[in-house]
């Protein structure tokens, strides 16, 4: 077999401190409006953007990518079918703490920022939900067309008493170019980074001590009502105050070391 040159430049990376994934990704900023032109992802099965699943709150681990989308082998995929499988009311109710969530990733040129290049910004359901209506909807059409596509404006607010911000999608009134520069044009097209290589999948060992040492603190919280209420109460306010949105709490699962 020979050898990935490629899949070792990255570990290399990953290894030295030389990953610049974090500074491939771009979130929209509370209290601003953002102008941005989307693209598509070539050889993407048809879909403009790509989804990744990751499984949450899991001890204190924030997010942890799915093995089992890549058909790997997957201990936390195996056990939320076991427990599906039990058909007990507790073995359904720890299965829905396990499922995964889905964040979904496109690439963007943010106007104003076109000497970056092309980003990758990350989002959650009800900005995938907006972007694939406007795509439908044959007012707009294809928005990622480099030809005939729109630009789309992006603001994030937060209101009062909700615990995170809300992210809206317009897209600008009229169809414009990507760019007036064709060979700018065509090397942003040509220079996206893969979200699926910004993210580091944990070993099936890993994974496995991970979701044992879970369910064993669980267990434990189970055996003591005082201190279960009492770490509960705790870890609620910390997960709520740590991260200011959860844009911020996706940016630090990226692997940057």
């Amino acid at each position: 077999m020979s050898v990935d040159f490629d899949a070792i430049r990255k570990k290399l990376e990953r290894l030295s401190g030389t990953n610049k994934n974090r500074s491939r990704t771009w979130r929209p900023q509370e209290g601003e409006e953002h102008t941005v032109r989307l693209l598509s992802f070539p050889d993407n099965d048809g879909q403009p953007f790509k989804e990744l699943w990751f499984y949450y709150n899991i001890g204190n681990e924030r997010g942890l990518l799915a093995p089992y989308q890549f058909d790997d082998p997957d201990p936390i995929q195996e056990l939320i079918t076991k427990l599906r499988e039990d058909g007990e009311k507790e073995s359904y109710e720890l299965a829905k703490k396990l499922y995964p969530k889905m964040r979904t990733y496109a690439p963007v040129i943010v106007r104003g920022e076109e000497d970056k290049g092309v980003q990758i910004w990350g989002f959650g359901k009800t900005v995938y939900q907006n972007l694939l209506g406007l795509m439908l909807d044959e007012d707009y059409g294809d928005i990622t067309d480099p030809q005939t596509g729109r630009d789309i404006k992006v603001t994030c607010t937060k209101q009062p008493g909700r615990q995170w911000s809300m992210t809206e999608v317009r897209p600008r009134g009229k169809e414009s170019m990507l760019s007036t520069d064709s060979s700018q044009a065509s090397e942003w097209l040509s220079n996206m980074a893969d979200p699926s290589d910004m993210f580091q999948c944990k070993s099936y060992d890993e994974l496995s001590k991970i979701i044992n040492d879970w369910l064993g603190d669980e267990d434990d919280e189970e055996s003591s009502t005082d201190s279960s209420n009492e770490n509960a109460t705790t870890s609620t306010t910390s997960d709520s105050t740590r991260y200011g949105s959860i844009d911020e709490a996706f940016a630090d699962l990226i692997d940057d070391e």
